[in-house]
């Protein structure tokens, strides 16, 4: 091994053979597969959480006018919630969690997985509606202004904003809270993967450690392009569905 390298009083790694590159690399990856091990079982716990029943109904502002919780769900049976830190009286949406929603992986993946995705905040709609045009996202996004949907799920504490992560699913009209997360929660969320380890049936492959009966199916197969899931592999979940709605 040589000293550490430096370009223009910059600090490089130490440089090394190619053995013991290898050597060093093949240590490191053990520990990034037990930790992968490791988030695949925190994983599966998260999908055995007991849930919450969400007892209210709430008018949230979108496009279409104001739509229930249950029609945020789009006819599919869990739903992922990114509280969106919009306060009333901004011009702009939080800039870290644009840093979030820059990252969302095409929602048509996870669409597929009988999962819906939603920004929610608590600005008027126009407000949202101008912003994310200048964002130049194409994802749902509602006003919860005038209602307690903020305040019931901690995003609006007295009169701060505070960006969160909620995750329901739909029996029918019944909608139930599974997980939420927040603050450095969030930081390594917005690849499909990862947003399908949230909600309770996971990626429902069979490998994925999951309680009895839960759907699952073959794993790999139902993978498309964003733009070619027309047609594509059902998710085992939206096969046994809910109570009808």
């Amino acid at each position: 091994m040589t000293e550490s390298s430096a370009i223009a009083g910059r600090p490089l790694p130490p440089v090394v053979d190619r053995a013991e590159w290898e050597r060093a690399r093949a240590e490191l990856l053990e520990e990034e597969k037990a930790h992968m091990r490791h988030g695949d079982m925190l994983a599966a716990k998260r999908r055995a959480l007991p849930m919450l029943r969400v007892e209210k109904d709430y008018a949230l502002e979108g496009p279409d006018g104001p739509r229930s919780l249950v029609d945020i769900f789009e006819g599919r049976n869990q739903l992922i919630v990114y509280h969106f830190m919009f306060h009333p009286e901004w011009n702009a949406g939080c800039d870290g969690c644009s840093w979030f929603t820059d990252g969302v992986a095409n929602v048509a993946h996870i669409n597929a997985r009988d999962v819906s995705f939603a920004l929610v905040s608590r600005a008027k709609f126009g407000k949202l509606e101008t912003y994310r045009r200048r964002m130049g996202w194409n994802l749902s996004w509602y006003s919860s202004f005038d209602t307690t949907f903020n305040q019931d799920f901690g995003a609006t504490v007295g009169d701060r904003e505070h960006h969160l992560l909620s995750v329901f699913l739909r029996d029918g009209h019944d909608i139930f809270l599974t997980y939420q997360t927040g603050e450095r929660g969030t930081e390594n969320l917005g690849t499909t993967f990862s947003l399908l380890d949230l909600v309770p049936y996971g990626r429902q492959e069979r490998w994925q450690v999951a309680p009895e009966g839960w759907p699952q199916g073959d794993p790999y197969v139902w993978w498309r392009r964003h733009d070619e899931y027309e047609g594509s592999v059902p998710a085992p979940s939206a096969m046994h569905g809910g109570r009808s709605s």
